[in-house]
């Protein structure tokens, strides 16, 4: 259960001082769409573990501005939107190739997320990439729309469908029968059952980790080079103080 969020942001600017002669400097940002764990701008108390990153650099920066995070916007879209610089800043997204080409990433890792398969309890559950494929040859495993995970499935042959409009979706869809499996990453997946207001014990996460990946902050590549060693020197310090690790456990 996590903390209100007033005790991360009192937290964050005791771990880090403000940046002396730091200018003033107003970045344009969003929330995502479908990802409760990552940002729910309706919950004061639980705002979402990367609306609480964002909140933790602004303390940790008092120079820095953020606006936009009050609005909701498909994964597809920030992309995009990141691409073409109508974006500056975007707080927790999985690296990839593909992504690398349209924006660039800082390199200190927010929290790593390991990908599982959450299962209708006594469900077996695979634990290799070949029996992933087998047991997804019965019926498609489960996605949310617009996942970066896909990559992970195309590239291992895996059948798979992104269907869900969100994690707590793909929860509903898989007690529905609508699919036998669900592939997402492990923080998000057991925020969703919660959220669900299900009973923990009709599903089950699979032991497997198929991959595991960090959670970066992506920037626009026309961000001028002063502005992303800033942002990254105070994440370095949120990560050194144990900020970002608090933020995170209060999600687990």
């Amino acid at each position: 259960m996590s903390k209100p969020r007033a005790a991360s942001m009192e937290s964050a600017a005791e771990a880090a001082p403000p940046a002396a002669g730091a200018a003033e400097l107003t970045l344009r940002t969003a929330a995502q769409s479908g990802s409760p764990l990552k940002f729910s701008p309706g919950d004061p108390q639980h705002p979402g573990l990367c609306a609480e990153v964002a909140g933790a650099l602004v303390q940790a920066d008092p120079q820095l501005h953020l606006t936009g995070l009050d609005r909701l916007v498909p994964l597809r879209r920030l992309e995009l939107m990141l691409a073409t610089d109508d974006l500056d800043i975007f707080f927790c997204m999985l690296p990839s190739e593909r992504r690398r080409e349209m924006m660039r990433f800082l390199p200190i890792p927010l929290y790593r997320v390991r990908h599982v398969l959450l299962v209708r309890a006594g469900t077996p559950t695979p634990r290799s990439w070949t029996a992933l494929r087998a047991f997804a040859r019965r019926k498609p495993i489960l996605l949310v729309q617009g996942s970066q995970l896909a990559v992970s499935l195309q590239q291992a042959d895996v059948n798979h469908v992104e269907a869900a409009r969100s994690e707590v979706d793909a929860v509903h869809m898989l007690l529905r029968g609508r699919a036998d499996a669900v592939y997402g990453q492990d923080l998000a997946l057991r925020h969703a059952v919660r959220l669900a207001g299900i009973d923990e014990a009709t599903v089950e996460f699979g032991p497997f980790a198929f991959e595991e990946q960090p959670q970066l902050v992506a920037v626009s590549r026309r961000l001028p080079e002063p502005v992303v060693e800033r942002l990254t020197e105070r994440l370095r310090q949120l990560q050194t103080s144990g900020e970002l690790a608090r933020i995170v456990d209060r999600y687990r």
